[in-house]
């Protein structure tokens, strides 16, 4: 009997449940562990407490001592095994709720997923989470094994009981944009002692069914009908000389052959393509997960991030798209702020401009929501710096999937499944002037520039931004001044302080500035702007040396001595929520433009500030 194709497992499910436990059992009676191991693990076992023949054979997958002395597994452990019929290669993931984003490393590729429940806890709030998170990655196979029988004497009832409610949970697992999960196998069991893992148990006589490892060798994982389009993100472009050029990356989905045209996804320039190039040399073809070079019988404007496909069977282009995002970061998601984005080879920064709804894991409801918090799952729709080619993560996973990571901490943030493209993405497009921003900047005989003011509240921003503008204005120059009270009061009036209104204060005003630079302007902008996150993103709206951020280094209690309005007074009372230096944190500047002296006199500062523009407005610097 020929063997069937890998399998890719996923194991999971709550904190103690047996994972660990049921791993060692199954490379143990599948004759996988050395007798010569066996041996080391009865030492072990006998030295964390168990006594008589048993083997703790958590052990052999337990890892390090502090793991296991702190009771949980730090990371994923990948493992690859084989049996006669069949090779694997499985993901065991940790159960605690603070380590979903490894649970999300081991979903992203698996096919097959193995949710453990404890019997005599039943489904706990992270086994509905696991399960959801298995359907949002597309897994449509799932083994609920129910462990520790053997501590209820097998009872009929119970496993009757808990396998009713795991059917149910996967019957609702309907995500929008994703199938549920169509295939559920329940399985009792007995980890510990092996019971229906490897070897039917004569102790369940009341259960018919297979045992987890013949389920696992003989499962057919039903692929889609129709094969998945060609789709090939360029990894490094090679230049071995002056006549070569090679495209290298790892073939994603879909078979190409010699000959065939390829299409740059985002601009759509085709070429045919003349060579192959695997391991081994030149081939014929390649297919899903070969790592070949490919060499295109005519030039081809194209680099690393690119996605390769057929000319006939594009991806989506756009730079706003609809997608569920599993939050993994400690820190919460903050619509508008920016966050890297990695989709295939390609690298840009990306937004949540809206959360459509969030998922509660144990109803399938959709709840109302302004942020994520960590182990959450949301749809979204987002904005990418750039457009990108993708499809919908329903029909290919490996084109439709991305993470986010928190550009402060370099962290991954999220992991996110593309459920649509927006359709004002693919509609809207920016229109270019003749008469442009150089333009009007000759025009008015200065370079435009943006003078960013940040610092606590009362520290002096304002105060010296006026100073600075009424010299620049009888110096001729054309300014004009944004202020984050003025803002309040028309654009902004909407926006309240919490952390997600500031973030978007911020966005919008760094919009206006935008396109007051655009105008040919100086913009002087005064805003507490607390965050690095949202004053890096004003920054990165503008062109190399347009952005100029001015840190007032005031103390909190010299800017709290000096508030002409009493707001630090009320803060501290409790009547002002989310006052920035009191119940709000404020973000200094780890390496501003220009620092001034909050308790040096308002003139001498707009001296310094003026010394440290001008050069840059007339051109001399």
């Amino acid at each position: 009997m020929p063997q069937k194709p890998l399998l890719r497992l996923l194991t999971c499910g709550a904190v103690d449940d047996g994972k660990s436990t049921l791993i060692g059992r199954l490379l143990h009676d599948a004759g996988l562990i050395a007798e010569d191991t066996l041996a080391t693990l009865a030492g072990d076992s006998r030295r964390h407490g168990t006594t008589g023949a048993d083997v703790d054979l958590a052990l052999l997958t337990d890892g390090l001592e502090a793991e296991r002395q702190q009771g949980i597994t730090i990371d994923v452990a990948w493992r690859y095994f084989a049996t006669p019929a069949r090779h694997f290669i499985l993901a065991d993931c940790p159960g605690h709720p603070q380590h979903t984003r490894n649970m999300a490393t081991g979903a992203a590729r698996a096919d097959l997923a193995i949710l453990l429940v404890d019997a005599r806890a039943g489904l706990l709030p992270q086994t509905y989470r696991h399960a959801a998170i298995c359907a949002l990655f597309g897994i449509r196979h799932l083994v609920v094994g129910i462990n520790k029988l053997d501590l209820l004497d097998f009872d009929q009832a119970v496993f009757e009981r808990i396998a009713a409610e795991a059917r149910a949970m996967a019957a609702a697992l309907a995500i929008p944009h994703l199938a549920a999960i169509p295939h559920l196998v329940v399985i009792p069991l007995s980890a510990r002692h092996g019971d229906n893992v490897a070897h039917p148990s004569a102790r369940i006589p009341w259960y018919a069914g297979p045992t987890l490892l013949h389920h696992l060798e003989t499962i057919t994982i039903d692929e889609t009908a129709t094969e998945k389009p060609f789709r090939f993100p360029i990894q490094w472009v090679n230049r071995r000389d002056e006549t070569f050029r090679g495209l290298a990356g790892t073939v994603a989905s879909g078979r190409i052959a010699l000959g065939d045209p390829v299409t740059v996804a985002t601009s759509g320039a085709t070429a045919p393509l003349a060579r192959i190039l695997g391991p081994g040399g030149d081939q014929p073809e390649a297919q899903d997960g070969d790592a070949v070079t490919l060499v295109v019988a005519a030039p081809l404007d194209c680099a690393r991030g690119d996605l390769l496909a057929p000319p006939t069977a594009r991806p989506n282009v756009a730079d706003q798209f609809a997608a569920h995002l599993l939050w993994t970061d400690d820190a919460p998601l903050l619509p508008g702020r920016q966050y890297r984005m990695r989709l295939g080879t390609t690298w840009t920064t990306a937004s949540v401009t809206t959360i459509k709804h969030r998922l509660d894991p144990q109803t399938q409801a959709h709840e109302a929501a302004t942020t994520l918090s960590a182990n959450e799952i949301g749809l979204c729709t987002l904005a990418a710096a750039t457009p990108l080619a993708f499809d919908a993560y329903a029909t290919n996973r490996a084109t439709g999937a991305f993470i986010l990571v928190n550009r402060d901490t370099n962290r991954t943030a999220a992991a996110g499944m593309i459920a649509h493209p927006l359709r004002r993405a693919t509609n809207i497009h920016p229109e270019a002037y003749p008469v442009d921003k150089q333009a009007r900047g000759v025009a008015l005989r200065q370079r435009p520039l943006v003078l960013w003011f940040t610092g606590l509240s009362a520290s002096g921003k304002t105060t010296v931004a006026k100073l600075v503008e009424q010299h620049l204005y009888h110096a001729g120059c054309h300014t004009f001044a944004l202020d984050g009270d003025n803002l309040r009061h028309g654009l902004n009036r909407d926006l309240g302080f919490t952390p997600r209104d500031r973030v978007e204060n911020i966005r919008r005003a760094g919009e206006v500035a935008k396109l007051m630079v655009e105008a040919g302007l100086i913009v002087l902008a005064s805003f507490i702007s607390p965050y690095r996150a949202e004053r890096r993103l004003v920054r990165e709206m503008l062109a190399p040396g347009e952005f100029v951020e001015i840190f007032m280094d005031t103390p909190l209690d010299l800017c709290a001595a000096r508030d002409p309005k009493g707001l630090y007074a009320r803060a501290r009372r409790g009547e002002i929520p989310n006052f920035t230096g009191i119940n709000s944190p404020y973000e200094p500047p780890e390496s501003p433009d220009l620092t001034l002296d909050g308790q040096s006199p308002p003139e001498t500062l707009a001296r310094q500030v003026l010394a440290h523009i001008l050069p840059r407005i007339t051109g001399e610097a």
